[in-house]
């Protein structure tokens, strides 16, 4: 799809061009790029445009949800504001939980962000607080989703424990 660059402030072009394909988010005017309807469009046709939104949209909830539940991943460009809101991460990590990555330290030691993510990605147990790595329900939804997750309990009478159930 080609892109006039020459209409790259253009509102009306803009929305058509992001409505069709929503990467083309990143050809538009820093002005648009903040425009919060001209991001709902891209976002809308693509989460992943969420990459090219500007700083204030990647801190505004709606939009950063909506980018989300397209693709879970894109929690990696939300504000550090958003990585430390609950309930922005918790519905990052019901969709991918490997978007634990991405949340703050005070969200990797919450029950309910680290037990969503592990539910569907145990590996990412790694990334839990060492204080979770020790919860035995969070530590035995992990390893049931993927064994690998033993390696990273952080108490040695859990890690045996869940060890021998494990086998």
């Amino acid at each position: 799809m080609e892109f006039d660059n020459e209409k790259n402030d253009d509102k009306n072009y803009v929305l058509e061009m992001v409505s069709k394909q929503g990467s083309l988010l990143d050809l538009a005017s820093d002005r648009l790029k903040d425009d919060k309807e001209v991001v709902m469009a891209a976002i809308n046709q693509d989460g992943n445009a969420l990459e090219f939104a500007s700083s204030n949209l990647k801190d505004d909830k709606e939009v950063v949800l909506a980018s989300i539940k397209k693709v879970g991943w894109t929690a990696c460009y939300v504000s550090e504001r958003l990585a430390n809101d609950k309930e922005t991460m918790l519905d990052a990590v019901k969709i991918d939980g490997q978007e634990l990555y991405y949340a703050s330290e005070a969200l990797r030691d919450d029950d309910d962000v680290v037990l969503a993510a592990v539910s569907n990605k145990g590996l990412i147990f790694k990334y839990a607080s060492k204080r979770l790595r020790a919860n035995k329900d969070i530590a035995m939804t992990a390893v049931k989703n993927d064994k690998r997750a033993l390696n990273y309990v952080s108490d040695d009478e859990l890690k045996n424990e869940l060890s021998k159930e494990s086998e």
